[in-house]
């Protein structure tokens, strides 16, 4: 199939992008890579009068530190993502989930802001910002504002930004001292989307107990979910106490609701879950430990 008529903008500047959208209201959607949005569109998924490429606004790429965070353009490819060495020293948790995303050729083109704007719950990035507690940071003819993760997925393939707010960039927070980081994921094949899959950090104090751990799931939801309930529970205890597979019936358990579809049902997708987590928990467990 093709896609339906749209008219097609390509603004040269943020300002330029932000004042099409509140011109052009709800008919308009931004291109940021397009490796989600062009393939619905022509299966006529999705239909829009016009199409914003902001692929041309060299101020939306980038990557670097900003007020102990680590700020990372909006359109900065993936491929960009993955091949940062300021990426995997700072936020080692967006690093390992980088090469899951589809293959080679989707993440050079894909971009970092376009993943997260489309809020796809089975999508690696979306899973990362929830569970790091990234900041968006979003531009309309209004003005610049923020938006913490937790706030910003608001349902399937949809977000909290307003029709004329454009994402420029995320803040995600640099975790310090014995830390580690794994993503976990289960697709029938490479590339494909997961049917489940865990996003886990684990800090720990000098005598191996757990400081702080986070807990992100990936197409367990029609969001992203984070299991802070089981969080919270974990903090404090000594990580050697910890078994896996109990991390991955607490995190179950704690969900509010699992998807059923035709890749499986909900409780195959929380069998599949439950093994994910004890994964992903045991190397971050490891690496917190010995480094």
């Amino acid at each position: 199939m093709k896609p339906a008529p749209f008219e097609y903008h390509a603004p040269n500047t943020v300002a330029d992008a932000a004042n099409l959208l509140a011109e052009l209201g709800d008919g308009a959607k931004v291109l940021s890579g397009g490796q989600s949005l062009v393939p619905m569109l022509a299966l006529r998924l999705a239909v829009f009068e016009h199409l914003v490429d902001i692929g041309r606004i060299a101020e939306l790429s980038g990557i670097e530190r900003r007020n102990g965070a680590l700020w990372i353009g909006a359109g900065t490819t993936q491929a960009t993502v993955e091949a940062s060495a300021l990426v995997a020293s700072e936020v080692p948790l967006l690093a390992v989930a980088t090469p899951l995303i589809g293959h080679f050729q989707i993440r050079s083109r894909g971009t970092l802001g376009g993943s997260i704007a489309h809020a796809d719950p089975a999508a690696e990035y979306p899973a990362v910002a929830l569970a790091l507690d990234a900041t968006m940071e979003v531009v309309s003819p209004r003005g610049r504002r923020t938006i913490e993760a937790r706030d910003f997925f608001a349902g399937l393939w949809s977000t909290s930004m307003e029709p004329d707010e454009l994402l420029v960039g995320v803040s995600f927070p640099i975790w310090g001292g014995r830390s580690g980081f794994a993503v976990e994921e289960f697709a029938r094949r490479h590339g494909d989307f997961a049917i489940a899959g865990a996003a886990i950090g684990i800090e720990l104090d000098a005598v191996d107990r757990i400081r702080r751990c986070t807990l992100g799931l990936i197409g367990l939801g029609s969001t992203p979910e984070r299991a802070r309930t089981v969080e919270a529970e974990l903090a404090g205890r000594p990580v050697t106490d910890v078994e896996p597979d109990e991390v991955g019936r607490l995190v179950m358990a704690a969900l509010p609701s699992v998807p059923s579809d035709l890749h499986g049902s909900a409780a195959y997708r929380k069998r599949v879950g439950a093994a994910m987590v004890a994964r992903a928990w045991t190397t971050a467990a490891a690496e917190a430990r010995h480094g």
